[in-house]
């Protein structure tokens, strides 16, 4: 069964408006003006956000700022910035992290975090509810937060019911029976029109006929019923996928020093490959993330180029990361992630080393480190494709993914360097279908001592997407592999017919080894 944890900021541009603006109002201090945010609706002014003295005063969300004005002279104001709150909102998701990495954006103000089988890395769900929101009240964001079976049900005690709920697996139906019934996330309507047919409590509607309840307020009405008390299920939209694969260190003291990264790093990534290695599988990317005090995350990634779990070698590959890691006043927390998990079968390295080593042992490390220094994209195998059209004829696969089943043509050899567009030269042949007996290519002549050819090319018209001008005896080609005195090998190319309304053009393709 999910265990969900709600959380939620009221007032949150508020309280993102006073973290971006230390010296501005604050709470509590007498002097301090009340605060209000504004927003333009149709050529209105209105008020979007109040802080505590402006409500205390009357003001509220909505209003009309000359309004607003003229009851509290002294309201300071400021522009609302809903994009601040949302990236301010996005960066407290992905610090929740360190609690569970599933984590979910809760509407403008909330988060939800499915904190199912995580809650004992904190010594229980009480004891990490506590953790998390005392450390948002350091930072200057008041919360609140409960722990449901269902985000339904921990989305409505989080904001009516007590403050740091935790209600037993279960337990959901008696603990929501005394909220009102806007702890159901009902739309506007629907909120508004039970009460007037005396309906207050969501214990109220237990014993109703659902029929005459979704025929009167929708479908959606009791769909959210049934979400919060677990009758129906919702999903999650996580900002990062769901994975099993997890794993946390937390520390007693804050760390700092380079070698104190790198041993935790081993250590982190040594707790996750052991995880693989009991389950018998591996994973091809992984993830150590530093939290800071502050709450700031530095995550540093590895990846490999065929599935592993060989700790020392990934440990090999985050060090030399590290310095990109700025611990600040002092790393408190590291979580590590595993990605692209596949199954992977136990290998008895002993033997394996007696009979030789393999590509696990000499290649995948040479291509992991290669991959994690100049990235993913710029390491590459190229492969055979079948196409008559040699841009068309190759593909990038990972360095070591299996074979490919087609093969290249031994009877049409092809260039090591395939320029990647045809480039123009200007050719001299003795007979118009004969190869060129000298070219000029970036400026420099070339006179040919050997030609082998031609082989003709004609574009694959029966290609979708193949517009009708690319077709045609003007795109002919009639390629040469040519030598010329100082040894240099090529692959040039005349495109055309003669006799056509074009003259043929040279162009030069490709080079051989």
């Amino acid at each position: 069964m999910a265990r969900i944890l709600s959380v939620w900021c009221p007032n949150w541009p508020i309280t993102t408006w006073r973290r971006r603006n230390p010296d501005g109002a604050k709470p509590g201090e007498g002097s301090s003006p009340p605060l209000a945010l504004l927003v333009s609706e149709r050529g209105t002014r209105r008020l979007a956000a109040v802080d505590e003295r402006a409500r205390a005063l009357g003001l509220f969300p909505g209003q009309k700022a000359a309004d607003a004005l003229a009851l509290v002279p002294d309201l300071a104001t400021f522009d609302h910035d809903p994009a601040a709150d949302r990236a301010a909102l996005e960066a407290l998701c992905d610090w929740c992290v360190r609690f569970s990495p599933a984590v979910a954006i809760d509407g403008d103000d909330g988060l939800l975090l499915d904190i199912t089988g995580t809650d004992h890395l904190w010594g229980g769900e009480g004891a990490m509810l506590v953790d998390l929101v005392a450390r948002l009240a350091r930072w200057g964001v008041p919360a609140r937060a409960a722990i449901a079976d269902t985000a339904g049900a921990a989305w409505g005690l989080a904001r009516y019911g007590e403050d740091l709920a935790v209600v037993p697996p279960g337990g959901q139906r008696q603990a929501l029976a005394d909220l009102p019934v806007a702890a159901l996330r009902l739309d506007e309507a629907a909120e508004a029109q039970l009460p007037r047919l005396g309906l207050h409590r969501v214990g109220q509607l237990y014993g109703l006929p659902r029929a005459q309840l979704a025929k009167r307020f929708g479908l959606g009405f009791t769909t959210r019923l049934d979400q919060a008390l677990g009758a129906a299920a919702e999903a999650l939209t996580f900002r990062r996928p769901a994975s099993p694969w997890f794993d946390r260190l937390a520390f007693f003291e804050p760390i700092s020093a380079p070698e104190d990264l790198a041993r935790v790093s081993a250590d982190a990534l040594a707790l996750i490959c052991a995880r693989l290695e009991a389950e018998g599988r591996g994973a091809k990317r992984f993830e150590v993330v530093f939290h800071r005090l502050d709450g700031q995350a530095f995550p540093v990634r590895a990846g490999l180029a065929r599935i592993g779990r060989d700790a020392v070698r990934l440990t090999k590959l985050v060090v030399p990361k590290l310095d990109k890691v700025d611990p600040g006043f002092g790393i408190e927390v590291v979580t590590v992630h595993a990605a692209g998990v596949e199954p992977l079968a136990a290998v008895q390295s002993g033997l394996d080393k007696a009979a030789g080593a393999g590509l696990d042992e000499t290649l995948a490390p040479l291509i992991d480190r290669l991959v994690n220094r100049l990235g993913e994209a710029r390491v590459w195998r190229a492969d055979p494709y079948e196409s008559h059209v040699p841009e068309r004829a190759v593909v990038r696969a990972a360095p070591l993914d299996p074979p490919p089943v087609a093969a290249w043509d031994p009877d049409l050899p092809r260039p090591v360097r395939l320029l990647k567009r045809p480039e123009a030269i200007t050719a001299l042949a003795k007979v118009p279908d004969d190869p060129p007996v000298s070219f000029t290519w970036r400026g420099r002549s070339h006179r040919v001592r050997r030609a082998e050819g031609p082989e003709r090319i004609a574009q694959e018209w029966w290609r979708a997407g193949v517009a009708e001008g690319e077709t045609g005896p003007g795109k002919i080609r009639d390629y040469y592999r040519v030598e010329d005195e100082a040894g240099g090998r090529y692959w040039i190319f005349r495109q055309g017919l003669f006799g056509g309304e074009d003259a043929p053009k040279w162009w030069i393709h490709g080079l051989f080894g």
